[in-house]
């Protein structure tokens, strides 16, 4: 038992939802899911990916169809048709991938489906202070309602998907994973936002993964595990150990394994390197057997570093030296020196989404599938299996498509095609975005594994450097941290010897105090 109870915050709750379960053929999405959201609060939703969270808010939306159970909206039974019936109703999601039409104005975007009409033409004016009055909530001057939203950062876009839920009366607002693309300062002004809101008496759902936000930001706290409610509590009861442990299911004793590590021979050393715009200026040694993290703000030059150095990105200058092989080289090259990188965009640049897990881990390495240079699709299935097996890799099959795997399990996918390449340098960019905190515990415990050679028997440890925009994940994961301010790389400090305050420091290019 975790706490107390929830109970109602409320006589009156603005939102209500009363055993409401789905099944899609023989999985049982929910089962009998209930949770109330009163007027002026955070009531956040969090559990592992496939939990259902996501289902229940599409029931909310309009967007799927529950099997059975009850809404109310301000005490009036709610059962909206479909997305655009609920939000007329005063419901409105906010998706983690925007839902905007890039080529429009902000106006036409806030307003699309919503056009204020009479006799057949939209009444421009009355539409034109609704946009103006949505967006007067936010501190950003460059959402105006002339400006195409292709000219607008990802944070601004986001800004302007909540304008939208505010233009049109807007009760209860969801929040799907709001913060993913966001960075440290956009972070603040939308919890500065959210406080606004509730002031103004809105009811929101704030769905996250990252548990120290659900802290910051929420009122209550329902823990979904299994399409099944298994706690809802006030927040201020609840630790982040405990969110964990209802998760999953189990006390998480400790989510950052760290076996005996050490570090051997420099496998990888560069020095002055610079891109055409980041870095600036770079210069590290890494050696095998540890894990050494790069931090820094978005923009600082982290990801850029990367591809510098696996060859997608032109080098401008400096030297780069791994092993017996020095100077710039292309990717392909750098495969068969021994490094791999995984990318943070794994569905854009690290996988291919349409195809089977066996062709995502040996497709870029189909030596030894079979004589004179043919490839015996049993020869690929079995080393795959292998791979499933040592990286549990929750799956039906090797023939499984990427695409219906989890984002843990698609992720542990891309670590399998780095190991089939038998790389020694894994370099690492944001690893666990995404995705959920047991498919975290996962990836730290594979990552610890491949850093002290635990992965296969007789392998030697691997090198890994690896770029987090999460500092307590780099203390928890990384043996030396290096922070990268303005596209300059400075050194690496041991891990023991660094706070998450003096990294943030470091990040902004502020001085130490004395």
């Amino acid at each position: 038992m975790v706490g107390r109870e929830l109970t109602d915050t409320t006589s009156a709750p603005r939102l209500e939802m009363q055993g409401v379960s789905k099944r899609f053929g023989a999985t049982i999405a929910l089962a009998d899911v209930g949770i109330k959201v009163s007027p002026g609060r955070v009531h956040s939703l969090v559990g592992e990916n496939g939990a259902g969270k996501s289902t229940l808010m599409k029931v909310l939306s309009g967007a799927v169809k529950a099997d059975a159970g009850r809404m109310w909206l301000d005490g009036k039974p709610f059962s909206p048709g479909n997305p655009l019936d609920a939000r007329r109703q005063g419901v409105a999601m906010i998706y983690q991938e925007l839902s905007l039409a890039p080529h429009l104005t902000v106006e036409e975007n806030v307003m699309l489906g919503m056009e204020p009409a009479a006799a057949g033409f939209i009444r421009r004016g009355q539409e034109r202070r609704r946009v103006v009055e949505a967006i007067s909530h936010f501190d950003h001057p460059e959402i105006r309602p002339d400006v195409k939203v292709s000219k607008l950062s990802v944070a601004a876009r986001q800004l302007v998907e909540i304008a939208r839920a505010l233009a049109i009366g807007c009760r209860v607002l969801v929040l799907d994973e709001p913060t993913s693309s966001l960075t440290r300062r956009d972070v603040k002004r939308l919890f500065e936002l959210i406080e606004h809101l509730k002031k103004e008496g809105m009811a929101i759902v704030y769905i996250s993964h990252f548990l120290e936000e659900v802290q910051q930001v929420a009122d209550e706290v329902t823990v979904l595990r299994d399409g099944n409610v298994v706690g809802t509590r006030l927040q201020s009861e609840m630790t982040t150990d405990d969110m964990i442990g209802l998760m999953v299911g189990r006390k998480v004793e400790d989510l950052y394994p760290r076996s005996a590590r050490i570090p051997g021979e420099v496998v990888l050393d560069f020095a002055g390197l610079a891109g055409m715009k980041r870095p600036v200026s770079a210069g590290l040694q890494l050696r095998r057997g540890e894990v050494l993290g790069i931090a820094g703000l978005m923009g600082a030059g982290r990801t850029e570093l990367l591809r510098a150095l696996f060859g997608l990105d032109p080098v401008r200058r400096g030297t780069i030296r791994m092993g017996v092989y020095s100077g710039a080289a292309t990717p392909a090259r750098r495969w068969i020196q021994g490094m791999g990188m995984l990318s943070e965009d794994r569905k854009e640049e690290g996988l291919a989404l349409s195809l089977a897990i066996t062709d995502n881990v040996t497709l870029s390495r189909l030596r030894g599938f079979g004589p004179m240079g043919m490839v015996l699709p049993r020869r690929q299935e079995e080393r795959t299996r292998h791979w499933i097996d040592k990286l549990d890799i929750r799956c039906r099959s090797p023939k499984q498509k990427v695409l219906d795997l989890s984002g843990g399990n698609q992720q542990k996918v891309a670590f399998a095609r780095m190991l089939q390449h038998d790389v020694d340098v894994l370099l690492l960019d944001e690893p666990t975005r995404g995705i959920d905190v047991a498919a975290k515990a996962g990836v730290y415990k594979l990552i610890d594994e491949l850093a002290c050679g635990s992965v296969e028997a007789g392998r030697n440890p691997r090198a890994i450097m690896m770029v987090s925009s999460y500092l307590p994940e780099l203390m928890g994961v990384c043996d030396r941290i290096a922070v990268m301010c303005r596209g300059r790389l400075g050194p690496a400090h041991p891990v023991n010897e660094v706070d998450e305050h003096r990294l943030m420091l470091e990040a902004t290019g502020q001085e130490m105090n004395a």
